[in-house]
């Protein structure tokens, strides 16, 4: 290790929030995914150096996602903190790219940065998300429809895009839950997709469809609906919903 380096070794739990609040800057290595760490260091008032994956990492091109039942792509070491929280608390940049790291830090080190605790992590926001869970929903009669189907915005993704990227590109949330109500022709034809025809598969990258054949494939086992992975050929028909800032699970018909 260089001599400028100050191994503190295996502290506490107690001793770590100490030693962040004395901290200016908090640097990713690319390992854990999506850890905790980031969140408290930014809690206790230090910027988060988030190292960028480009190409993003799935099961795909990663061992550690290898076997794994899922086509998620993590853009970079802690995606949510990339999307939902950002600067001056979160810089995600290239790690390799020593300029824009040296722009990054500089950047950082000129400022002061508050703590910041995104709502969703509070005890009063865990609290409302138990509270709207429980008094919003109806277990009594039929059908559960959660969250409300007033949220649902359908999005067309383009050939070699996921759900999760037109969604996110347009400010909102892929929710799994609506895909239901897009696996019909006439679910589809309201928002103005024709299917002149159609054929039923177990794929998780529908339903979608061949804009020049006007040909549908829905989804024939509801069990594989999913916001991840991109056709090469099919535009993929994708339910959004908005959020409420700090309380992604929640969209704003919600409360």
């Amino acid at each position: 290790m260089p001599s400028y380096v100050k191994n503190h070794g295996i502290l506490s739990g107690r001793d770590l929030q100490f030693l962040l609040r004395r901290t200016k800057l908090f640097v990713g290595l690319g390992f854990p995914y999506e850890g905790p760490a980031p969140l408290e260091a930014i809690a206790n008032g230090c910027a988060f150096l988030n190292p960028k994956f480009n190409p993003p990492k799935s099961s795909k091109n990663t061992d550690f996602f290898k076997g794994k039942p899922t086509l998620r792509e993590l853009t970079s070491q802690h995606p949510y903190a990339e999307v939902y929280i950002g600067k001056p608390h979160v810089w995600t940049v290239n790690i390799n790219d020593l300029s824009e790291v040296e722009q990054a830090v500089k950047a950082i080190l000129s400022q002061k940065i508050e703590p910041y605790l995104p709502f969703e992590f509070t005890c009063e926001g865990m609290l409302q998300r138990m509270n709207v869970f429980i008094e919003k929903q109806d277990f009594c009669h039929g059908q559960v429809m959660w969250p409300p189907l007033s949220a649902l915005q359908v999005k067309i993704a383009e050939t070699g895009k996921s759900c999760k990227q037109v969604c996110q590109e347009n400010q909102l949330i892929c929710e799994p839950s609506f895909f239901q109500h897009l696996n019909k022709d006439k679910d589809v034809l309201k928002y103005n997709i024709q299917c002149h025809t159609a054929e039923s598969a177990n794929d998780i990258l529908v339903p979608s469809f061949d804009e020049k054949r006007k040909h549908c494939v829905f989804q024939g086992d509801l069990l594989l609906f999913s916001c991840a992975g991109s056709h090469l050929n099919h535009k993929r028909i994708c339910p959004c919903r908005d959020y409420l800032k700090g309380q992604v699970a929640l969209c704003k018909d919600c409360l």
